[in-house]
């Protein structure tokens, strides 16, 4: 492959879809959501693709101190995250953000209510990742090169975000 530099593991990086708000409990001010997918997002370093394969995701970080962003500042903090799960048949993510009541949170709360915010971004390290050459497939058998699979990963933090990466993933998205 012809690429600048390879990925490294332990970065934090980041990957934005549509928020798929599947459903919103107001009276608990919770937002049912998925969070990733295998998409392949465009990296400098190539094709990335999140394997969602059993045991690739490490929810146990973002299940027990997760929390939800906005836009990834770190200082901005809506919420915490619960019920962070990995759907290995669907190859997607899931989790419920559960919004704060301070006025930053209300705010975005309240765009994504009303739609006019959707979109949903995954903040996550990667451990161990496979590069597939062009021509070749996974070891999995289910990705062809070029492209580098993250094949244990590990979700840091949820992010609702003004402009995602990934579309297939979001508020309202199954």
């Amino acid at each position: 492959m012809a690429n600048l530099k390879k990925p490294t593991k332990g970065i934090q990086l980041q990957r934005t879809v549509d928020l798929a708000v599947r459903e919103v409990k107001d009276e608990e001010r919770r937002v049912s959501i998925s969070f990733s997918s295998e998409q392949v997002v465009s990296r400098y370093y190539g094709s990335e693709i999140l394997c969602h394969d059993v045991g690739a995701v490490n929810l146990e970080r973002i299940n027990s101190i997760g929390v939800a962003l906005f836009n990834h500042k770190r200082d901005v903090v809506l919420g915490r995250i619960e019920n962070a799960v990995c759907n290995d048949t669907e190859k997607k993510t899931y989790a419920d953000i559960i919004f704060d009541s301070d006025e930053e949170s209300e705010k975005i709360y309240q765009k994504v209510k009303s739609k006019t915010l959707k979109g949903i971004s995954v903040g996550y390290s990667v451990d161990v990742w496979e590069e597939v050459a062009a021509g070749k497939m996974s070891s999995n058998g289910r990705f062809a090169g070029p492209a580098y699979i993250a094949t244990k990963w590990t979700p840091v933090e949820i992010s609702v975000v003004s402009v995602p990466a990934d579309d297939t993933v979001g508020v309202g998205r199954d």
